[in-house]
């Protein structure tokens, strides 16, 4: 707004106040007097805007975010940490709880024997990063008798801090809807405020009156785990008898469950540019339709039911470098869109070159 107030308009137009009798040259006491003023003068305009900028949502920094947020009862969802499943050999051996172990370059420790031979560990580094890595692990700790020890499944997706545009978007959403006392809208944020949550779809009265079913995802847009199925039960209505004792307000009973996974197997015709070829370009364009299916799922609470749509597909390929052209495009050995049903979600199969 202030962008065009600079130091040579502020010192002209305080220059134009002195009387046109008085020396206003260049070098003169009176223009000497002023100019220190003018740059001052033009500092605090720069402030002005920067002040105007932070004061609305839509322009405000992080910080300034966080506050305005606050005064919606918006806080930014914070850091969380991954939890895994370990499988041992032998499967009879008792591993001490907070027994540590290496994988890569992050540190993992036992929280909870989950049955023989499995055990429950946290990663010591928070966030996404704790994600990512399977395989054998290191004790750091001698173990007598342990043969080996592997990281197998996710079960509670690590989390980082949310980002400053998905909390600036919460922000207007909180605008457009009221959540109180277990409508969908106070479902919906309360779920999704759960670590390792991703997206909540709410399906009310779907086993009669008083029922409640939240289908989740974790934070990585996949099929939860069962463990997670149960931390969120536990958190929302771990009685469900309508008894209030969670998160559920008094009469609702809540089902916690996750969507079904539908594998997507694509075959196509494609052709490719000289010095191209599908050796050389297949990883990316796996890549292309696993980025395809992750928009599809990260939309998946706000559809009524998921489309893959062969265009999409073809139009991701096309994209890529070296595809000169694609056809004969099938998803499951069909050439229709795949439809799936309001609790489903799509994963990648594979993609073939007819």
């Amino acid at each position: 707004m202030y962008e065009n107030v600079t130091y040579e308009d502020i010192l002209q137009r305080m220059l134009d106040r002195v009387p046109e009798n008085m020396d206003k040259r260049e070098g003169s006491i009176i223009y000497d007097a002023l100019a220190p003023a003018a740059v001052e003068l033009q500092l605090m305009y720069i402030e002005f805007d920067v002040i105007l900028k932070e004061t609305f949502g839509d322009t405000a920094s992080r910080e300034y975010l966080i506050r305005r947020a606050a005064e919606r009862g918006i806080t930014p969802q914070p850091a969380t940490y991954a939890f895994l499943k370990a499988k041992t050999v032998p499967s009879d051996l008792q591993i001490p709880l907070n027994s540590r172990f290496s994988l890569n370059d992050l540190n993992y420790y036992v929280v909870e024997k989950i049955s023989d031979g499995e055990y429950k560990m946290q990663c010591e580094t928070i966030g996404k990063i704790g994600n990512g890595y399977f395989g054998d692990m290191i004790p750091i700790d001698y173990i007598q008798g342990l043969e080996s020890i592997e990281l197998t499944d996710l079960l509670i997706p690590g989390e980082d801090e949310e980002d400053t545009e998905l909390l600036r978007q919460r922000y207007f959403d909180s605008f457009d809807s009221k959540a109180y006392g277990g409508n969908v809208d106070d479902y919906l944020n309360k779920t999704n405020s759960l670590p390792g949550v991703g997206s909540t779809k709410v399906t009310p009265v779907w086993n009669g009156g008083g029922t409640v079913l939240l289908t989740i995802l974790n934070s990585e847009y996949g099929k939860a785990s069962d463990t997670l199925i149960q931390t969120v039960q536990e958190e929302i209505d771990p009685t469900q008898d309508g008894s209030g004792i969670g998160i559920a307000p008094i009469g609702h009973i809540v089902t916690v469950e996750t969507a079904s996974e539908v594998a997507v197997n694509v075959s196509a015709s494609i052709t490719f540019e000289e010095g191209y070829s599908w050796t050389g370009q297949k990883t990316a364009i796996e890549e292309a339709v696993k980025g395809y299916l992750l928009e599809i799922r990260k939309e998946w609470a706000n559809q009524s039911a998921s489309v893959v749509r062969i265009a999409q597909i073809e139009s991701r390929i096309m994209a890529l470098k070296g595809v000169l052209d694609i056809a004969n495009t099938k998803i499951n050995d069909s050439e229709s869109n795949l439809m799936l049903t309001k609790y489903q979600i799509p994963v990648f199969g594979g993609v073939v070159n007819d």
